[in-house]
């Protein structure tokens, strides 16, 4: 006599849905390139989605540099589903409410980060604003403007030339300007 065990096939896990305003393209300058709203602070399981969309719509990201400050845990690299993302942090160098994201052709695009824990009528609100054409704001002046961190009043000069590669390059050694912010190349 055969006896055959059946188990259930593991429950698959659905990707909760994208979280994702983007700024409309516009000869306007801004400062954010859209809003991110994650559903957690787990990069594992939030960054795919994001980097998907972003491959999609900008050609295939490379590197992702966020803050720690909202991430307990930051690994080297995230697998998407056709490559793997380097991922590197900061601390002071970065705005704490930014990630940016870094394809093969050099291009950069920053976008503002709502913490998870958002209410979902503030996060609509912020999404909306922030990913309006013409904002100047730093990450942080949108999403807790009652800030006291450095980043909290910083307003982004829209009449600064937005050709990522020549500032890379321009920038080799880190240098502080007189802002007292540090700049320097993403390797």
């Amino acid at each position: 006599m055969t006896t055959v065990l059946t188990t259930p096939p593991p429950a698959v896990e659905l990707a909760p849905p994208l979280r994702l305003s983007l700024t409309p393209s516009s000869k306007e300058r801004c400062r954010l390139d859209g809003v991110w709203w994650p559903h957690s602070r787990d990069l594992q399981v939030e960054l795919p989605s994001l980097l998907a969309e972003a491959d999609h719509r900008w050609g295939r990201i490379t590197h992702a540099t966020v803050n720690r400050h909202l991430w307990p845990s930051i690994p080297y690299e995230v697998r998407t589903g056709t490559h793997a993302v380097r991922l590197g942090w900061y601390d002071a160098e970065q705005d704490p409410y930014e990630i940016t994201l870094l394809s093969y052709n050099i291009n950069r695009w920053d976008l503002l980060v709502l913490p998870p824990e958002t209410e979902p009528g503030e996060a609509r609100r912020i999404m909306a604003s922030a990913s309006l054409a013409g904002n100047l704001l730093s990450p942080s002046a949108v999403a807790d403007p009652g800030s006291t961190n450095r980043w909290g009043a910083a307003r982004w000069d829209a009449t600064a030339p937005r050709d990522w590669q020549a500032e890379a390059a321009e920038s080799e050694p880190l240098s502080t300007p007189a802002d007292g912010i540090a700049v320097g190349a993403i390797r």
